[in-house]
């Protein structure tokens, strides 16, 4: 059998890292809603700027190591090659120390210009979210505009810098909406602050970053960004009280909802649930998601988890309720009508 020389396993070493990297580079490239980078906010655009930055930099060290590598490894081969002392010592200095040290300053130097940038929007902002991180959703209110209370789901103005202000309810969380902004720590008794601007409408969703418990994963949230006309229109919407325009079936599914525990958990404004241990269902109707991501909202899945919740997303902090085949259609009804 043919005996390989040293340089073919410095091949097969960097083909092999070559396609690991490559394969990397394509997972983190894929067009999913949720990515870092394929910013559309502000925030996250210098986000993905430093990624790539550290990317091609971290590629351009592995092709001179692997140079050198090579480098050396031939040089070893050739019969009585010597290295001169002098030689060794400026290629080492100049490539081990002096290339490293220029490229973490300017890197840092780079990050420290965005930590600045990321500090405070780039104009006064012009809505101003209260955001509640519980165990496991969010809790979302629109303090300049009295009644707008929601959960799980988000409405920004396109083009316009939104202030958010965060708070927990129970344990860390972090707020993260990779298309939009980095992420804000959640923390005890201290109210931090981030902020969203887009000049491209859409749904984006937002994570949870922190672990949280046995729910973390979904922990999530929609974020709409829509013109100011749209916007302004949902935010009046959101803070109406719940219609009182009602089918027969309906009317007897709110009684449903308000005689029994939902109305102690639950408020639904305009009637007698005034609970505050869960969301707000006033518009749980039009709400992108049950348990803030853990499943899709409609009658099915709506049915599922009234009846036993656990069976959905095991560990929340809502009970199987006692709702009767009977009563079930008209309250799935009636909730489907909060929009």
């Amino acid at each position: 059998m043919a005996r390989r020389g040293p340089l073919a396993g410095v091949r097969r070493c960097a083909l092999m890292a070559c396609g690991l990297l490559l394969v990397g580079a394509a997972a983190g490239c894929s067009r999913e809603a949720q990515s870092t980078l394929h910013a559309s906010g502000d925030g996250a655009r210098r986000i993905e700027g430093l990624w790539w930055l550290m990317f091609w930099i971290s590629m351009a060290i592995f092709a001179e190591v692997m140079v050198l590598l090579g480098w050396a490894l031939w040089r070893r081969r050739r019969a009585g090659a010597r290295v001169r002392g002098g030689d060794a010592l400026g290629m080492v200095t100049v490539l081990g120390v002096v290339a490293p040290l220029v490229i973490l300053v300017v890197v840092y130097g780079l990050g420290l210009r965005d930590l600045d940038a990321l500090a405070a929007p780039p104009q006064k902002a012009s809505v101003t979210v209260d955001v509640m991180g519980h165990q496991w959703w969010w809790e979302i209110h629109y303090p300049d505009r009295a009644g707008a209370v929601t959960a799980n789901e988000m409405h920004i103005p396109v083009g316009e810098s939104v202030l958010v202000r965060l708070r927990m309810a129970d344990v860390q969380h972090s707020f993260w909406v990779p298309n939009l902004m980095p992420k804000t720590d959640l923390i005890a008794g201290k109210l931090n602050k981030t902020w969203l601007r887009t000049d491209r409408a859409g749904s984006y969703r937002a994570q949870c970053a922190e672990y949280c418990g046995q729910q973390h994963a979904f922990m999530a949230l929609l974020v709409v960004a829509e013109p100011r006309a749209s916007f302004d229109a949902w935010l009046a919407r959101t803070a109406q009280p719940a219609t009182t325009t009602l089918t027969a079936a309906q009317a007897r599914g709110k009684a449903v909802f308000e005689q029994s525990s939902c109305a102690s958990c639950h408020t639904v404004r305009g009637t007698s649930a005034v609970g505050t241990v869960g969301p707000d269902l006033t518009t749980i109707g039009s709400r992108w998601s049950l348990g803030a991501g853990a499943a899709p909202n409609d009658a099915g899945h709506l049915a599922g988890w009234v009846v036993n919740s656990q069976t959905i997303k095991p560990g929340n902090a809502m009970p199987p309720q006692p709702v009767s085949a009977q009563d079930l259609p008209a309250l799935l009804s009636y909730l489907q009508t909060l929009k």
